[in-house]
């Protein structure tokens, strides 16, 4: 039966690798048709083969099954922006967001839409995320409740590697996002099972922050009790994803498995008082996993009952089961059992960095533990268990994307037994002292900061080291999980000794491609990557780099740098940037440069308005240089030039500062011009002293990232005759409140002849400078089938 467990789950999973989603129909005709050869084959190992790959179509037309019935919620274009009523219930705790917001889940039960709006057809979402913002500190006057909303679809930055909340939003079922315009009470929304529990784990989550609030650290309190994150502030996590100990705060199986081994132990000594008369061993047994399964449960309620904390009750519920058959199961066997329960449950599962992760280190922890023929000890078992999925996991991370750090071993060494043995039992026994003794308040809050004190004094102690971090790729990283396993399971010391020896090299090989600086690329290419409404763009050529812009960034919230600039340099292979150009000091483009400089090497920044960039970047980076009229660079074999306008003074607006710059091709048959915000009366003072029209040759192809997104200050139209551009591109956030591009500028390009780009419908654009001339590339166009594709007509949505 594994066997077919673990076809199911392949067929889950292969679903995530397609493009589109099979049709139902053909996956139920192949279904029967294979079921049919199954039993109709005379040969039994073709027979067993058969079966395996009918339990394989099993599991991707369930998987497809669920896909197809959560993408037929769509929220209607002509819709977008509008103002709409719906009536629902809040799906979970609303939390404080940036500008004063609140953010929430919630699940609506009723459209308020005026007649003959939208088609019959239509299915409309069945949840949404929302945010509230100019509230004035007003709070959400019950949990069912009548909202006037602003909807979008779901809608992400698309770029080659980093963090997609287009994928995030569709994996938890929301199905548009939007803002509030108006909240009232709505006693008329039916109250099912799933709106009382969400109004209970509201009445617990005030109930926690009423008696537990003044604890120096409840954010942490209210994380591990509860599963309630809001109260974390980014400073928190900060410190937990340096040192790798997210998971502490998120209710997993380090959380539930101590609920279990709690509930178990004190169940077991309390049936030790029972006579053996009335109570035999195996009935004794299966009462302590009943009482196990029920403790977990209920914790799991009180947690959110999570994604993560579902999976996790799973992998506990599992793993009881596999105890109590004892010998007569195998852990392989129940851990194929979770992972089948884990898909059938939750087939948008793999979706989740946290399925991987878990399934993969309890794969690791089996590996090593079962193969054992001796106990080493407590410590020795958590030594052990540390160095086996640190090193087990760091292939699955380098394939996620995400580097390993060293400090991550040592603060879960420390974190990971503290929080078992200290933390955990001393928030579960205060909560208990609490509730039947209030007068103990004061000093159960004295015990819980004394505890947490020292977990998190020791964990920012540690993020404050400068310890190594990387992503050596996944062959380096397979290498040293294979070998580190192999140490760790073969019992002779020699044998650990040589594979310790052959180990070395492959951790010593990623440190010598690191100085081998940037990946070479033979054709010139530029990426206009995706940051929403902002600009950043790359060009390179063989081992040469230029940065124009950094993108966006909001203190709190989000840095281009982080999610988009610092994951995709490093999958194309760039460690160095020669020449970084910031075209004026506006915070969406020149967001995030201390962290730049933090990660990657700049040779140079060249600037339109140094002071102010050099305000942003602090003491780190290189002086930044003045860009002025006459400036050459060169990456590879294209030619950079620059210009500013000599006109500025001190009461020139900050987009009227902007670098430009002009990359040309080697044979001068591409030239892409990178205006940056300037407007109108900046673009007029161009041609006099950038003779456009005076190409090398004749019927090159030109393109240009439109000055300030589109905006229709900028664009001129005496501007567009004069560039004449092959190629516009639009560097703007989707649906923005600024409206870029403006439709007037659209209009002007149009008329023009050119060729319009949106990277809001796009995604990142990839420019490749061939010999045949130039290649564009949208990153939407080799998305998975959950996010949308490019839009031709974008402008007339």
């Amino acid at each position: 039966m594994s066997g077919s467990f673990v076809a199911f789950a392949c067929g889950v999973i292969l679903l995530y690798t397609f493009p589109v989603v099979p049709p139902l129909k053909w996956l139920i005709v192949a279904l029967l048709s294979v079921l049919y050869g199954a039993f109709a084959l005379p040969s039994r190992r073709l027979s067993t083969l058969a079966l395996l790959l009918v339990w394989l179509l099993v599991g991707l037309t369930w998987s497809s099954w669920h896909a197809s019935v959560r993408l037929q919620q769509v929220f209607p274009t002509e819709l977008e922006g509008e103002v709409v009523e719906v009536s629902g219930y809040l799906c979970e705790i609303p939390t404080e967001g940036s500008f004063n917001s609140l953010r929430f889940s919630f699940c609506v039960t009723q459209w308020h839409l005026p007649e003959g709006s939208v088609g019959k057809s239509t299915t409309f979402p069945g949840k949404m995320r929302l945010a509230w913002y100019g509230r004035d500190g007003q709070s959400l006057p019950d949990h069912r409740l009548r909202l006037k909303v602003s909807l979008k679809r779901p809608h992400g930055a698309i770029n080659p590697a980093g963090f997609r909340y287009e994928t995030w939003l569709y994996r938890k079922g929301f199905r548009a996002t939007g803002t509030i315009r108006g909240v009232d009470s709505d006693e008329s929304v039916p109250c099912n099972l799933h709106c009382d529990y969400m109004a209970w784990r509201q009445q617990l989550a005030d109930s926690v922050a009423a008696i537990m609030g003044e604890a120096r650290h409840y954010p942490l309190v209210s994380s591990l009790l509860i599963g309630y994150r809001g109260e974390m502030t980014p400073g928190h996590w900060e410190v937990l994803k340096a040192t790798g100990t997210i998971h502490l705060v998120a209710i997993s199986g380090l959380h539930l498995g101590l609920i279990a081994l709690g509930a178990g132990v004190l169940v077991r000594n309390l049936l030790l008082w029972v006579p053996g008369s009335i109570l035999t061993p195996r009935h004794g047994r299966y009462l302590v996993y009943v009482s196990v399964a029920l403790a977990s449960i209920a914790y799991s309620l009180a947690a959110g009952f999570t994604v993560p904390t579902r999976r996790a009750l799973v992998m506990v519920l599992v793993a009881g089961w596999v105890v109590v058959h004892g010998r007569q199961v195998s852990p392989w066997q129940g851990l194929v059992l979770a992972l089948f329960l884990v898909l059938l449950t939750d087939p948008f599962s793999p979706l989740d960095q946290g399925f991987w992760l878990s399934f993969g280190a309890v794969t690791v922890l089996v590996l090593v533990f079962s193969r054992r023929l001796s106990s080493p000890g407590w410590g020795g078992a958590l030594a052990l268990a540390q160095v086996a999925v640190f090193a087990g996991l760091w292939p699955v991370l380098a394939a996620l994307g995400q580097g390993q750090p060293v400090s991550g071993l040592l603060a879960n060494v420390f974190a990971i037994p503290w929080v078992s043995a200290v933390v955990m039992p001393v928030l579960m026994s205060g909560a208990a002292l609490v509730w039947l003794l209030p007068q103990s308040q004061a000093w159960v809050l004295g015990s819980y900061d004394l505890v947490l004190g020292v977990l998190w004094s020791m964990l920012e102690w540690l993020s404050s080291l400068d310890l190594p971090s990387g992503n050596p790729g996944v062959p380096a990283a397979l290498g040293v999980a294979v070998l580190a396993i192999l140490a760790l399971v073969v019992p002779s010391s020699r044998m650990r000794l040589v594979i310790i020896m052959l180990a070395v090299p492959w951790l010593l090989l990623p440190r010598l491609e690191v100085l081998n600086e940037n990946r070479w690329v033979e054709v010139p290419e530029v990426w206009v990557w995706d940051v929403g409404q902002g600009l950043s763009l790359l060009v390179r050529h063989q081992d040469q780099v230029l940065l124009y812009d950094t993108g966006p960034s909001i203190p709190g919230v989000f840095s281009a740098v982080e999610s988009v600039l610092v994951p995709n340099l490093a999958s194309l292979g760039v460690s160095s940037i020669d020449t970084l150009v910031i075209s004026h000091g506006d915070s969406d483009h020149a967001g995030g440069l201390p962290r730049l400089f933090a990660t990657l090497s700049v040779a140079e920044v060249i600037a339109g308005e140094p002071d102010r960039v050099s305000a942003r970047s602090g003491e780190a980076g290189p002086v930044p240089e003045l860009c002025r009229p006459g400036l050459v660079r060169h990456i590879g074999e294209l030619t950079l030039s620059f210009w500013r306008n000599p006109g500025v003074t001190t009461a020139t607006d900050s987009n009227d500062t902007s670098c430009v710059v002009t990359v040309t091709s080697p044979d001068g048959t591409v030239e892409v011009v990178l205006p940056g915000d300037i407007s109108e009366d900046v673009e007029s003072r161009m041609p006099a002293q950038r003779p456009f029209s005076e190409w090398p040759h004749t019927g090159a192809f030109r393109v240009v990232l439109a000055p300030h997104h589109g905006s229709k200050t900028s664009s001129s139209r005496s501007w567009v005759q004069w560039l004449d551009p092959d190629l516009v591109i639009y560097s703007a956030g989707y649906r923005h409140r600024f409206g870029h591009p403006h439709p007037s500028v659209v209009d002007r390009y149009r008329l023009a002849g050119s060729e319009q780009l949106n990277t809001a419908y796009s995604g990142a654009i990839r420019l490749v400078m061939g010999e045949s001339g130039i290649g564009v590339e949208q990153q939407r166009q080799s998305t998975p089938f959950w996010i949308r594709r490019p839009v031709t007509d974008w402008w007339a949505l």
